[in-house]
């Protein structure tokens, strides 16, 4: 098994699993944590190989499908025993960013796609789950929070990917480093409160 191909199976496995916990905080039966689990994990890499016309990574291996609903039977039964459900939840969906974002570029990368696509496919594949799950259970997107840098992580850690391969890195290990980069930026804003400048309107000129 590949480096990338280990990167989108740890991408599904924690990705559902965020998924379920915020099925478990809006108090959904078994099913509704398996729809958000399978939504928030396979939702990125779906879009991803849709764009790049390669085989939908689930449809191809059904293991992934298998993965995510295990995941949130295993949730199902043991989010009561965690303290603060919605700090796991960020700090899982920093691990599953981080993985997914070097197995979108990677991935990308290895197909021979240009640079500003290898970025795109970074970016896409590690917020587009998180966004739908977010939006399907009636909550401010973590991408969409004023002055949060989710995105930005994601596209400094696709950079970082783009940059360790033209070093001369294989694509598989350049992921690792675009993964490892993407939690240190999206870890540093959870830890010490990291953000990024916002838009703030202005009287016009006369």
């Amino acid at each position: 098994m590949t480096p990338l191909v280990l990167l989108d199976y740890a991408s599904v496995l924690i990705f559902a699993l965020t998924g379920a916990l915020v099925a478990s905080r809006a108090q959904l039966d078994i099913v509704g944590f398996a729809f958000l689990a399978c939504l928030t994990a396979l939702g990125g890499g779906t879009l991803r190989d849709l764009l790049l016309g390669r085989p939908i990574l689930w449809i191809g291996e059904p293991a992934y499908l298998a993965l995510a609903c295990g995941a949130a039977v295993i949730v199902f039964f043991t989010a009561h025993l965690l303290e603060s459900r919605y700090r796991a939840i960020l700090w899982l969906d920093a691990a599953a960013l981080s993985v997914a974002v070097a197995a979108g570029a990677g991935i990308a990368l290895r197909d021979g796609a240009a640079i500003p696509v290898v970025l795109v496919m970074g970016v896409m594949t590690g917020c587009m789950g998180g966004l739908m799950r977010d939006v399907v259970a009636n909550e401010v997107p973590l991408l969409l929070k004023q002055g949060e840098p989710y995105a930005t992580c994601a596209l400094g850690g696709a950079g970082a990917l783009l940059a360790a391969h033209a070093s001369g890195m294989t694509p598989g290990h350049a992921a690792l480093i675009g993964a490892i980069l993407t939690f240190v930026l999206r870890g540093g804003t959870l830890a010490f409160g990291w953000n990024i400048p916002v838009y703030k309107s202005r009287p016009p000129r006369q």
